[in-house]
């Protein structure tokens, strides 16, 4: 009877070597898989960021070129003003 026990025991052992080797590559595949997502959910965060920072820099740069034309259109305002008014000035003095 010990023979048979004895391979009763070694096939449980190697029964329950194969489940390890089973669930580890189970587990495995879960690792695999959360490694996935994390790298897929952490690449839709670098896009949304940069859409973000592109959308931004766009609002921010467009927002200076109207300043800068709402400050530069009374300097030309002026520069034809006085322009208009030299004119006038030599048409009434040339002789």
């Amino acid at each position: 009877m010990q023979g048979a026990g004895g391979r009763k025991g070694k096939a449980k052992r190697w029964g329950n070597s194969r489940q390890r080797e089973t669930s580890k590559l189970a587990n495995q595949g879960v690792v695999d898989q959360a490694k996935g997502a994390t790298k897929e959910t952490w690449g839709k965060v670098k896009d949304a960021a940069k859409e973000v920072r592109e959308s931004r820099q766009n609002v921010t740069t467009n927002k200076a070129h109207e300043r800068r034309n709402r400050s530069s259109q009374p300097v030309k305002n002026a520069k034809n003003t006085a322009s208009e008014k030299i004119d006038e000035f030599k048409e009434r003095h040339s002789v």
